[in-house]
């Protein structure tokens, strides 16, 4: 099923409900790596991610009878609301099984396509099980999200469109939940150019597709914990596992704190809003030797609600440092808290939060605790603001910042 003239069909197909997302050269990137690093921005998709790509072709190869029965797929966002807007094209009834724990915003933007959405199970792969047996019990045609041959090639198309901008690339990083995407991009990759490394990138708590390349053959995780829910699967597609085995040339894992601290990178540097699977890319940039080799990292989406949003700036200001709190206990006395905040504030620390409790000790004339979350400039700064405050007589233990925003 996946041949040459199968990808180019199906990128011909896409086009009719993807935007062009060219590539964007990272300044910011590339020099971190010593590379020359290009974004592919899936996330700008008008679905705001690239699986319009595989639903759409999927849906366009039905019979009219197929679609008439009604579409029924499971997704933990993406996938859902390309064949959302895939239905909605073809004027076809779709329903949608999401996990509970699916954000806000994929569940609501499905639904505004004109989805029926089910809400059940924690993880995709229980959703996927419901909707498979929603499917036999009512007809529906079921469109999997990832372990189809046909989707995968919908998919393909994204390297078709890389190829096409930057025939010289040396390595594409796409990221990896069941495998479809990176089973599209390897195949298309290599029956173009059998010298590109393909690279798939997965959380390092939901690593089923390293799992089962080292194992010679598809293995499930017993669960999966990480922030990148796209990407939170268990077991990777049978079917095109056999393309991926051919095809891809390295698995790279990431913590999700290395996700945090690239949200921040791609808002700061690109203005971009990348979710946390999208970002996987990203983060597996300082896993490679990138000098003097072209690098397209694949964006894969940017669903994301702003309460994780929010969420993410802040622990990613705390791993780099720029957020953090102390713990120093001083004198019940006037003037101690305005003293405290004068060294803070020579040394350019900004508090943007205090807590005084005056009964932390039986005697709250010998102390008193203060615990204040403040700004820095990053380590050096941070550094030396701990190292004024103990020079002044106070003793400051670093502590885990509270929830500053909500």
């Amino acid at each position: 099923m996946m041949t040459l003239d199968k990808f180019e069909e199906a990128s011909e197909a896409v086009i009719r409900v993807t935007n062009r997302t060219k590539l964007v050269y990272s300044d910011y990137f590339s020099e971190l790596t010593g590379g020359k690093v290009y974004l592919k921005p899936e996330n700008m998709q008008f679905t705001g991610a690239y699986k319009v790509r595989g639903a759409y072709y999927k849906i366009s190869t039905l019979s009219e009878e197929e679609r008439e029965k009604g579409l029924i797929t499971a997704s933990a966002g993406n996938h859902a609301q390309g064949v959302a807007y895939a239905a909605k094209i073809y004027k076809a009834h779709a329903v949608i099984v999401m996990p509970t724990t699916t954000p806000l915003i994929k569940v609501n933007r499905t639904k505004s396509y004109g989805a029926e959405v089910i809400l059940y199970g924690n993880v995709y792969d229980e959703a996927c099980e419901y909707a498979l047996k929603l499917a036999q019990e009512k007809g529906y045609t079921f469109i999997h999200p990832f372990n189809d041959e046909v989707v995968a090639t919908g998919q393909g198309s994204i390297a078709m469109e890389i190829m096409k901008e930057l025939p010289t690339v040396d390595i594409i990083l796409a990221p990896v939940g069941g495998g479809g995407l990176l089973a599209g991009v390897s195949t298309l990759a290599k029956l173009l150019n059998p010298n590109i490394r393909v690279i798939g990138v997965e959380p390092a708590g939901a690593n089923c597709m390293q799992q089962s390349l080292k194992a010679g053959h598809v293995v499930s995780l017993s669960g999966v914990d990480t922030i990148a829910d796209g990407t939170a699967v268990q077991t990777p597609g049978d079917k095109i596992f056999p393309y991926i085995q051919k095809n891809v040339d390295d698995i790279i894992t990431v913590e999700d704190r290395e996700l945090i601290v690239c949200f921040l990178d791609m808002v700061e540097n690109h203005k971009m809003i990348v979710e946390n699977s999208g970002l996987l890319t990203v983060a597996a940039l300082k896993h490679l030797d990138c000098k003097d080799k072209k690098i397209v990292s694949i964006l894969s989406g940017g669903n994301m609600d702003v309460i994780t949003m929010a969420s993410t700036v802040q622990h990613g200001l705390i791993e780099r440092e720029r957020i953090f709190t102390v713990s120093v206990l001083l004198p019940d006395k006037p003037g101690e808290l305005v003293n405290v905040a004068s060294v803070i504030a020579k040394e350019q620390g900004n508090i943007v939060r205090l807590d005084h409790n005056q009964f932390v000790s039986i005697n709250r004339n010998t102390s008193v605790e203060l615990v204040i979350t403040m700004e820095a400039f990053g380590h050096d700064n941070k550094e030396k603001i701990v190292q004024a405050l103990k020079e002044h007589g106070y003793d400051p233990k670093i502590i885990q910042p509270k929830n500053i925003y909500l």
